[in-house]
């Protein structure tokens, strides 16, 4: 929503200080179009150029993920540490043996299955799998430095895979003021070729030129840099989550008391996601 907002305030307050200073907002208007498609043209083909399909496809998930906000909310923090505690204490209290189905096949799962929205996501699925899956292995006998490097390179790798879209856009933000200079250079040699026509028709040739480099200018710094800094808050507060399933098993292993695993998980969480030690600590021990 929030996105939307602001660019209808960047539009209005453009266009309508243009406007209100006596500006003719017909010959830019006019001229708009055509400076566009040359504009926007170019940078699909720069894109399409610089980009393979999937990438692409991943460019448009980012732009939702700009409407839609960040994924997780207080709930999924909460689901996630409960999750995770749960394994956590079958693997202490029963031993890795007991744990191996879990973390085999999370989707038949009796622990998995109570938090359906977290199961469905596979990037944290997989993380918490695929780390237990090697201390089930080792029978508990892993050095928990060497998990924690494990993890570390996981959440790495699924933090730059999920950056792809972002470094798209910024990419095409630097690019843009070029392609309205490019706009604006063809716009030159068109009025260059009528060199011999009256002044007047001469100036609005020249600023329909201007035109180009204007649009350059405002979709790169006005829209699209302006998205791919919401899209990388996103990310960043996104992968808060990541960290929260890495603490909690990294201070399982080490052997700390709950009330430290607790603080360890709830450390790395936004203030505006972050839950009560309190809501943390009951919720644990119900169950």
């Amino acid at each position: 929503m929030f996105p939307v907002i602001g660019l209808v305030v960047l539009l209005v307050m453009v266009f309508g200080g243009f406007a209100l200073t006596g500006g003719a907002l017909g010959p830019v208007m006019e001229a708009i179009p055509h400076e566009m498609l040359i504009i926007g043209g170019a940078a699909l083909g720069s894109l399409i150029i610089g980009n393979s399909g999937k990438e692409l496809k991943a460019m448009g998930g980012g732009l939702m993920k700009v409407l839609k906000g960040p994924k997780y909310k207080k709930q999924d923090y909460l689901d996630t540490i409960f999750l995770v505690s749960k394994l956590m204490k079958m693997l202490r209290t029963e031993g890795p043996i007991a744990l191996e189905p879990h973390v085999e096949d999370p989707k038949s799962s009796a622990i998995f299955t109570e938090y359906p929205r977290l199961l469905a996501d596979h990037a944290l699925i997989s993380l918490i799998a695929d780390t237990l899956r090697l201390v089930v292995v080792s029978s508990g006998t892993l050095d928990v430095h060497a998990v924690e490097d494990v993890m570390d390179n996981t959440i790495k790798t699924h933090h730059h895979e999920v950056q792809g879209p972002q470094t798209t856009l910024q990419t095409l933000a630097d690019a843009l003021p070029a392609l309205g200079i490019v706009a604006a250079v063809l716009g030159v040699v068109k009025t260059m070729g009528s060199i011999d026509k009256p002044p007047s028709v001469l100036g609005a040739l020249i600023g329909s030129a201007l035109v180009g480099t204007f649009m350059g200018v405002l979709l790169a710094y006005g829209i699209v840099a302006p998205l791919a800094t919401r899209l990388q808050q996103i990310i960043d507060a996104d992968a808060a989550i990541y960290h929260t399933v890495k603490q909690i098993i990294i201070a399982s292993l080490h052997g700390h008391p709950q009330p430290l695993v607790i603080e360890a998980a709830r450390s790395g969480i936004a203030h505006n996601n972050q839950p009560g030690f309190a809501e943390v600590f009951d919720g644990l021990r119900g169950r």
